[in-house]
């Protein structure tokens, strides 16, 4: 064997620590990342008839059924705002959560064909999974704002407070939080499928106790008021209504509250993310 084909410049070696997080190496994959986001988007309504246009037409179909069921058939105030605007804006948001923690807490199921053919990071994976889906929440925006702009034409009182420049914090939040919270998912469904079904379920029902279909304003009882306070999706909800429609029950202390819960979060997904990609392909 030649000299030549002894040499390594890369040596792929398992993470010995817990908390290893390689950007370097992360940032040398970044074509495969690219390549990643764009099968992602591509192929999310592939094969359909309207293809991307369903990316309008899912949100407008929500806020049309949660103006009818919600704002006509159980009344439910909106504090001023215009139905289609409230809801919009909590669907959009909430959507966008709730998706960047489905796709990254299926991280390792959905993907161990590619995972067991060939090497990357595996972290790549739930970084492409915010990214995807924000562009989903991009357009889902633009139709937000479309709305926007016409109730203002049609002269309705509308408030834009001046913390709508910390909006993408607001989002970078969000996204984080799915993350940590996705990758711990992902790391225990991979031996244990059954919590995968009851995850899905609990998603399902988390959007009842995050101000989406109704405000803040409507919760007079303390304890449960409390309650959904605790849940750290609720004062980023709070604060994307608040900076944009200046409605909302915004607090910097419950923000703070959300910022530590993401912190405490991606450091326990990434500990048990790299734990478990060790082996996962023996289990998965």
């Amino acid at each position: 064997m030649s000299e030549k084909s002894d040499y390594w410049n890369i040596v792929i070696t398992p993470h010995d620590r817990l908390l290893s997080l390689d950007w370097r190496e992360i940032w040398r994959y970044r074509d495969m990342f690219v390549l990643f986001v764009q099968r992602a988007f591509r192929t999310a309504y592939k094969q359909t008839i309207l293809g991307p246009l369903w990316f309008i037409i899912t949100p407008v179909l929500s806020v049309i059924v949660y103006v009818a069921v919600f704002g006509g058939i159980a009344n439910i105030p909106t504090d001023g705002i215009p139905p289609v605007l409230f809801y919009l804006l909590g669907i959009s948001v909430w959507g966008y959560f709730a998706a960047c923690l489905n796709s990254t807490s299926n991280s390792f199921v959905s993907n161990a064909s590619i995972f067991g053919k060939v090497y990357f990071p595996r972290i790549i994976m739930p970084l492409v999974s915010v990214t995807t889906n924000l562009l989903s929440f991009g357009i889902q925006m633009l139709i937000f704002l479309a709305f926007y702009a016409y109730y203002i034409y049609i002269g309705t009182p509308l408030m834009v407070h001046w913390q709508v420049i910390f909006f993408p914090v607001y989002l970078f939040i969000l996204a984080m939080m799915s993350v940590g919270f996705g990758m711990i998912m992902s790391s225990v469904t991979t031996k244990y499928r059954d919590i995968q079904i009851i995850f899905g379920k609990i998603v399902s029902l988390w959007v009842y106790i995050t101000p989406v279909i109704y405000p803040m304003s409507l919760v007079t009882n303390d304890k449960l008021r409390l309650m959904m306070l605790l849940n750290p999706v609720t004062p980023v909800v709070e604060a994307c209504r608040y900076s944009l429609l200046g409605q909302g029950q915004f607090s910097w202390l419950w923000l703070g509250y959300s910022v530590i819960m993401t912190v405490v979060l991606l450091t326990l997904g990434l500990m048990l993310f790299n734990k478990v990609q060790k082996s996962f392909m023996d289990t998965v």
